[in-house]
């Protein structure tokens, strides 16, 4: 290990926090963030930089304001972390392997020959013999090297461009299926499916909004559950969840003041309070407080008063991640009955999202963690 690991004499809080990666595990403390992920040779690739926060101002480190930027920043670096890892731990080569493989069994049935396949592009000769003849002798012999290089930069900016276009259609898609499958589809649910069943439920009164707002959290949740459940069952993901739970493991053992050897953390417990997973959960659950203010009809028509109840929400929701933020926030610094409420619903679905990892994940969370813990303690909370 390249830095000493401070040993408590007692059991600590610390803010540091993580995420599981592709092959890896990123770090994040007061000062240095960190990512260890394994190459396509299985050695460990790490990767450190200075922590930065997106809130710098005052007003956004105020208590529930903090959490939404607390939440988007740590999507931001989620994210780019992630996509680091990926191009670390091999799977777009792998992809790119999947393509060429694919790609050469559907010309081989097709009976056209491959010829000089490069290692990042396929050529795809779907003419005949004579097409590529007549194509090759059309080059122009004579072309300087310099033009060369600027069609070659300007195809790189294209397919730059592209990827961008498509990443930002990607994120779209995602946050409107997001919204329709958590948001539009439980109020649906509830206006066409729960009020036939229980008609005299279609009053405007607060107590039937608590039974509109208890029934719709309650689909939310199960939504989750299920979407959690089934992508489980997905081997890659299960590894990822495997690596959730290496880091879990590594920040409890941190926090127990015990050497950071693999021996140590893998006694350790895998169900964290502080898991961003026990923040999903909380946060539908401050919801159904929060919506259940709402009015159970504000319009007449029934498919108005579902998008609006909708719109509304969802105009609500930083509130909700702010709200969802701070319960975390004392879960993680407290351990009473209280604290164990909170947290036990994110620590029932924790039984989902982690895994018990193997030594090389644990190694992954020991190389990450250890070079983002301050000396002057200052993640250590009070």
């Amino acid at each position: 290990m390249s830095k000493k690991q401070k040993v408590y004499d007692v059991n600590v809080k610390t803010s540091i926090g993580g995420q599981a990666l592709i092959e890896g595990i990123m770090m994040r403390g007061p000062k240095r963030t960190a990512m260890a992920v394994r190459n396509t040779s299985g050695e460990i690739v790490i990767e450190e930089w200075k922590t930065e926060f997106s809130a710098k101002k005052k007003v956004l480190k105020m208590p529930v304001i903090r959490g939404v930027f607390a939440f988007f920043d740590s999507m931001k670096i989620g994210y780019k972390c992630l996509m680091r890892s990926a191009e670390i731990s091999g799977l777009e080569e792998i992809e790119e392997d999947l393509k060429r493989e694919k790609a050469a069994k559907k010309a081989a049935k097709q009976g056209i020959v491959l010829q000089n396949i490069s290692d990042e592009k396929l050529v795809d000769i779907k003419n005949t013999e004579t097409e590529i003849q007549s194509d090759t002798e059309n080059i122009v012999e004579n072309k300087s090297q310099s033009t060369i290089d600027d069609k070659s930069e300007k195809e790189t900016k294209k397919s730059g461009t592209l990827t961008t276009l498509i990443m930002i259609i990607g994120i779209v898609f995602g946050v409107v299926l997001a919204i329709g499958l958590f948001k539009f589809v439980p109020e649906l649910l509830y206006q066409y499916g729960f009020l036939k069943l229980f008609p005299s439920l279609d009053n405007a009164g607060y107590g039937y909004s608590f039974a509109r707002a208890l029934f719709t959290g309650i689909v939310k949740i199960s939504l989750l559950v299920g979407y959690m459940l089934l992508i489980s069952l997905m081997k890659d993901i299960r590894r990822t969840f495997m690596f959730h739970g290496a880091e879990h493991k590594t920040i409890f053992c941190y926090e127990h003041g015990l050497p950071l050897t693999v021996e140590n953390i893998k006694i350790q417990r895998r169900f964290h309070p502080r898991c961003g997973t026990s923040f999903l959960i909380l946060m539908m659950i401050v919801g159904i407080f929060i919506t259940m203010f709402i009015p159970q009809q504000l319009v007449s028509s029934p498919i108005y008063n579902t998008i609006l109840r909708t719109f509304i929400s969802l105009l609500l929701l930083p509130l909700m991640m702010g709200l969802g933020y701070e319960l975390i926030k004392v879960a993680g610094k407290h351990d009473n009955i209280a604290t164990r409420i909170i947290s036990a619903p994110g620590m029932w679905l924790q039984h989902i999202t982690t895994k018990e990892p193997d030594n090389d994940m644990i190694e992954c969370a020991i190389a990450a963690v250890i070079r983002v813990i301050p000396d002057d303690g200052s993640d250590i909370l009070k």
